[in-house]
């Protein structure tokens, strides 16, 4: 790696330390997420404290997707740790496509915080519809492309989309209430067939929790792999 590298990322640091041992003020903070460099953007959403109304809110989101892996970051657990620990009004968080598309960022931190932030907002049924309905769509496209992969094809554009679909079923295990049966059937049987178990395992613990589709559970319950067989155990 060039040296050009290294120096860009000891001066990132560096900024991003100078910034730390700062004080500032709210309005300076949205400031710096709205218009800032990466270090200024990663330290700004770290040290919000709260958000004062829908704008604030906008300007935050506006950095979950589109942008460096550090400031995604930063941001997703900034919106994970708002709404866990109900630090602002819900309807701040009125972001369903934003949150759909961080669900299955290429960083698995950021798709974990994603959906778990999305579940404090799943009785909101607006929010959760539209939420659901594009996790869907992804859903599809990943199940499409794994159909159409051919033996040939390199082992991390396959491995790509498999991860695309873990996070869509993770989101799917706590909104398959907002999805019709048939449709929910369809997703999860396609997806018993794929050869990676953490798919499979996903698929059990939404069975599982969910009750639904025996015929799919029977299946899973003489799966080959320990892990899918486990997830059964509590199934009702």
């Amino acid at each position: 790696m060039n040296n050009g590298f290294y120096k860009d990322l000891d001066t990132n640091f560096e900024i991003a330390y100078e910034l730390l041992e700062k004080n500032f003020s709210h309005s300076e903070l949205i400031e710096m997420l709205k218009s800032g460099n990466i270090p200024q953007k990663q330290i700004a959403a770290l040290k919000l404290d709260t958000l004062l109304d829908v704008n604030d809110a906008k300007i935050l989101f506006s950095n979950l997707t589109g942008c460096d892996g550090k400031i995604r970051e930063a941001v997703a657990l900034k919106i994970n740790q708002f709404l866990k620990n109900k630090m602002c009004p819900f309807e701040f968080f009125n972001f369903p496509e934003i949150f759909a598309n961080a669900s299955i960022d290429i960083n698995g931190n950021i798709c974990r915080l994603c959906v778990e932030s999305a579940t404090f907002l799943s009785d909101v049924k607006n929010f959760s519809k539209l939420y659901t309905d594009r996790i869907i769509n992804f859903s599809y496209e990943a199940l499409q492309e794994l159909d159409n992969f051919i033996f040939k094809d390199k082992k991390y554009v396959i491995n790509k989309q498999l991860f695309k679909l873990y996070w869509c079923l993770e989101a799917i295990k706590y909104f398959y209430v907002y999805i019709d049966d048939k449709v929910l059937y369809e997703i999860l049987s396609k997806s018993c067939l794929q050869n990676e178990y953490t798919i499979r395992e996903k698929v059990a613990e939404i069975l599982r929790i969910s009750g639904k589709f025996p015929d799919l559970y029977v299946n899973l319950k003489n799966d080959e792999n320990y892990y899918v067989k486990f997830a059964l155990l509590n199934h009702q």
